[in-house]
């Protein structure tokens, strides 16, 4: 789907955008804007302005079997972006076949005529993990790949156009079922997992396209048959029914041989059932109530809303930003800051192509009373559609979503990048730069719009649900289908009815890769502030905007010394309060700037990370320097913060992954040991309940330090600007007079012992089993690179064994994962196993003999091994595409006293790993001896299966 203003970009900003564009090439570094105080501006250039400097220029050509292909040319980095739409998604299913077009989304990736395994090709020539997704709208494809191996991808996906049923068996389709079915198990199985449901059926009737969920029934996943697997293929997987997006490294001549040739021959088919779907006035507001196992109440406000291509869309969903997107939007400032009725809110809108879901959501604080909440919230939304948003308001939220589509622009594939835009702008709205009609649409908007807007259409009646915490009232398994199946059973398959007969294709073969050049790894610079702190820097200058982080040698592992929590606590209230301004202040002050500060924790460092758009470094780094430096802690600020964290907790405890993967740490490190904390670094209830501004002052004062501070900048900045910039923001901080703290992360973790650790979860479809063990090397210890290629074989990636074995082949999971971190202590291995509850036992079994297996009787295999180094070589420019990536690849550096061209050096380091090699590291550190288990689930289920594998078990309390 498209969203105009996509949330995870809202806090990005474009102040000076403007400015950047028609800057001099020629700049130097005494002439550029950031050097001189005087010649800068706070103040956002005019929105139209700045949407005239978002461009992603295209060209386009349709073959004459209507396949339609848009290019756009991007040579930063030697990667295409290979995204393929299919206008056939979840809306478009009958009655009795819900949840179909996602199945089919995951036998597309069971191989075709051609290529028998879909992702083992891919990955060995270096592309990202291939992946897809089903939309009410729409079915999409994606992969990014070296610009060699473009032929190769676009045979892929045209080989599953064109000659994908002679490969799709019953057997196939019964796992892939199978799979589908634990991916929504694993959904339900969560707090509010069955909440969009409830939303969908108390907003659309029976039978309205945008009723039942996009994955379906258990009932109507299990009535999916072969017949109908090739009814929907030929009906609806046509070339005339697809838009392709190729983006990077790549021309429209160069493409469009390319897509003649793979495309050319495949046959139009038919098209596409158009769907009737209108949003729906309820004749009267509608109340529901569910119970479920959720530590707090979670109040709704849902209406249907507009399509994405309607007049009101931008309105509207500006107008939902400023009511509970924004940081600073109303119902924070209201509900979570103001009142302190709530512990968290949040207002959107989800745009689909034909019909909207506007919906607001209200975390009600724990002992507050429920009613009072809601007349609150509802009073809140009332003043919105009363007064509409002030002139700043509208400019702050519409700000963001011009720099939401800046930020894009860095990236040229994915489900985000620039492919996807151009894609949906056609599937859509039939124009590729859509999104700067949709832009051009936001700039232009008055208060007056928007309240209109809001006034049309959220005082229609409302659709209110509850979700409040009891024993869960509703059953997953019967939810997300057509609705009326209990008074109406749905049509059952026909044993009888022919399937579609198969017109296979000719054979084809795979095309070669071409050889991929070296990795071009930035240059990485060093120098140090006034105060000798020190600065790494790597200029890159793809987007007008820098990456800083200030990283602490603290995080997690700090804790021990302190009180559990304290450092998560500590750093999520610097942005609370400063000693000059409000948490509202600094929140509408980043979104006036265009600039986002987060503050989190490691295990091993505690940082604070800046975007900013390139000419408003100075006020960002102002204001940076003023959260950091000068955080207030003031009683109510902390009170405030710490009734969200205690809230947090809860919600961990209630979540039986995040359960899982909180006890795990303790149980191998012990408490103790400083890396023995709960894995989310939340702490406990009891002990977060204790803290308050003292001690949070104590911590800050104890490790956010000049001395123990690391600033890393990635960006559009040179060494000189950011020098200058920062000493001007942290050159004169002071270390105290006090020695920097220690933290013993080498002390000794218990001895293992082997053995299961069962928490009861009443009523839980699935069991989350963690399986972990400390290793005994560090992370710090070097030529370590064959142990993690051994891992990502053995666990690590959707083509490891582990994930084929109990994913693909025996269709108990929806993913299994494994990992060996590597902090600066002692590295540990987790394996991470969400299956179903009546598999629980055998699954652990399955993970056992895979451990021994490898390599005793199971070595690394050629195949293996070509994808975990070729593939890993060939993949490194897709590891290092965004600004994001490569802070993060040098903060690694940092922290384990590796060089700062370490990722430069990994293709060497990779191709001189053999077999050998890894089948060593598996023998000495990837067998299950002494591995603990945890294992999340209904006892009474789980607990007999379990006593059959012979390993002691105890039984455990959430905590």
């Amino acid at each position: 789907m498209r969203r105009l203003i996509p949330a995870s970009l809202l806090a990005l900003g474009l102040g000076a955008c403007a400015a950047a564009s028609q800057a001099p090439a020629n700049w130097q570094d005494g002439d550029h804007p950031l050097l001189s105080a005087k010649r800068i501006s706070v103040d956002p250039a005019p929105l139209a302005d700045l949407v005239k400097a978002v461009d992603i220029p295209f060209e386009q050509f349709t073959l004459p079997n209507g396949l339609t292909t848009v290019v756009h040319t991007d040579r930063k980095s030697p990667i295409v972006g290979v995204t393929i739409y299919y206008r056939v998604g979840s809306k478009s299913e009958p009655r009795g076949r819900t949840g179909f077009a996602h199945l089919f989304e995951h036998l597309m990736f069971g191989g075709s005529e051609n290529v028998p395994n879909f992702d083992i090709p891919l990955e060995g020539a270096g592309s990202t993990p291939t992946n897809g997704s089903t939309s009410y709208d729409r079915t999409n494809y994606v992969e990014t790949v070296p610009t060699g191996a473009l032929d190769l991808a676009l045979m892929m996906e045209s080989d599953r156009m064109g000659h994908l049923l002679g490969a799709v068996t019953q057997d196939k389709l019964d796992k892939q079922r199978g799979v589908v079915q634990n991916e929504k198990r694993q959904s339900d199985n969560e707090p509010y997992g069955l909440a969009d449901y409830a939303i969908g059926e108390g907003l659309f009737p029976v039978g309205h396209p945008y009723r039942h969920s996009a994955i379906g029934s258990m009932a109507d996943l299990d009535a999916a048959s072969i017949a109908d697997v090739r009814q929907w293929f030929t009906g609806n997987y046509g070339p005339n029914n697809v838009v392709v997006v190729l983006s990077g490294d790549v021309d429209a001549a160069t493409a469009r041989a390319k897509v003649e040739r793979w495309f050319g021959a495949i046959p139009r088919g038919g098209a596409v059932a158009k769907v009737t779907a209108e949003p729906v006035t309820l004749p009267a507001p509608v109340r529901r109530t569910m119970s479920d196992a959720v530590p707090q109440v979670r109040i709704y406000r849902t209406w249907s809303g507009p399509g994405l291509n309607h007049p009101d869309a931008p309105a509207l969903a500006i107008g939902m930003n400023v009511l509970g997107g924004l940081a600073s939007s109303r119902l924070d400032n209201a509900l979570v800051r103001g009142k302190e009725l709530a512990t968290r809110v949040s207002a959107n809108v989800q745009q689909y192509e034909q019909v909207s879901v506007i919906q607001v959501e209200m975390d009600v604080k724990d002992g507050v009373d429920q009613g009072l909440a809601e007349a609150a919230l509802d009073a809140e939304i009332a003043r919105l559609i009363a007064e509409g948003p002030n002139a700043d308001e509208l400019l702050r939220s519409a700000t963001g979503a011009v720099s939401g589509q800046i930020a894009a622009l860095e990236q040229v594939g994915g489900f985000g990048g620039k492919g996807a835009t151009l894609a949906e702008g056609l599937l859509y709205s039939g124009d590729p730069a859509q999104y700067r009609k949709d832009l051009a649409a936001i700039a232009a908007l008055t208060p007056d719009q928007v309240r209109g807007a809001l006034q049309h259409w959220i005082t229609r009646p409302v659709f209110a649900l509850a979700v409040v915490p009891g024993t869960r009232s509703e059953r997953g398994e019967s939810l997300g289908g057509w609705g009326n199946e209990a008074s109406s059973p749905a049509p059952k398959p026909d044993p009888k009815r022919p399937a579609p007969r198969l017109a296979t294709g000719p054979k084809r073969a795979l095309p070669p890769v071409d050889p991929v050049g070296a990795l071009t790894f930035p240059v990485v610079e060093r120098a140090s502030l006034a105060n000798g702190v020190p600065i790494v820097l790597a200029r890159r200058t793809a987007v007008p905007g820098a990456v800083i982080s200030l990283t602490f040698d603290a995080g997690i592992a700090a804790d021990a010394q302190d009180t559990p929590g304290t450092q998560s606590l500590m750093m999520a209230v610097l942005d609370e309060g400063t000693e000059q301004l409000s948490a509202v202040q600094i929140a509408e002050k980043q979104e006036r700037l265009g600039a986002s500060i987060s503050a989190g924790t490691g295990l091993d460092t505690s940082s604070v990370t800046l975007f900013s758009l390139t000419p408003n470094l100075a006020p960002a780094l102002d204001l940076l320097a003023e959260v950091v430096r000068s955080p207030a802690f003031r009683a109510e600020d902390v009170a405030r913060a710490k009734a969200q964290r205690l809230a947090d907790i809860d919600q961990s405890l209630s979540s039986p992954s995040g359960l899982a993967a909180r006890s795990i740490w303790p149980l191998l490190f012990g408490p103790q040991h400083p890396y023995g904390q709960p894995g989310d670094g939340l702490g406990t209830r009891a002990a977060v309940s204790e803290l308050g501004p003292d001690q949070l002052r104590a911590a800050h004062a104890k490790w956010l330090r000049p001395d123990a501070m690391t600033i890393t900048v990635v960006g559009d900045v040179t060494m000189a600007q950011a020098k200058l910039l920062l000493d001007r923001a942290f050159g004169s901080w002071a270390a105290p007079a006090t020695a920097r703290p220690v933290k013993p992360v080498d002390q000794p973790a218990p001895a293992p012992r082997e053995r299961i650790v069962l928490i009861d979860r009443p009523g839980s479809p699935q069991s989350v089993i963690v399986a972990g063990r400390v290793l005994p090397v560090s992370g710090r210890d070097p030529n370590l690179e064959a142990l993690d290629l051994a891992n990502e074989i053995l666990g690590n990636g959707f083509l490891s064994r582990l994930n084929l074995d109990l994913r693909e082949d025996k269709s108990w999971s929806y993913g299994v994962r494994s990992r060996v971190r590597a902090p600066l202590g002692a590295r540990s291995f987790t394996i991470t196993a969400p299956v179903q509850s009546d598999r629980t036992g055998d699954s652990i079994a399955l993970i056992l003999a895979q451990m021994r297996a490898f390599p005793a009787t199971r070595g690394v295999e050629p195949g293996e091994l070509l994808r975990v180094t070729d593939g890993n070589i060939r993949g490194l420019p897709n590891d290092f595409e965004t600004n994001f990536q490569i802070l993060g690849a040098i903060s690694s550096n940092l922290i384990l006293g590796r060089p700062l061209d370490y990722q430069a050096t990994l293709p060497a380091r990779y191709r001189a790993i053999d077999a050998a090699a890894i089948n060593a590291m598996a023998r000495l550190y990837l067998q299950p001896q002494g591995l603990v288990f945890v294992v999340v689930g209904d006892r009474t289920l789980i607990e007999p299966q379990l006593k059959k594998l012979g390993l002691p078990i105890e039984i455990a309390a959430a905590q």
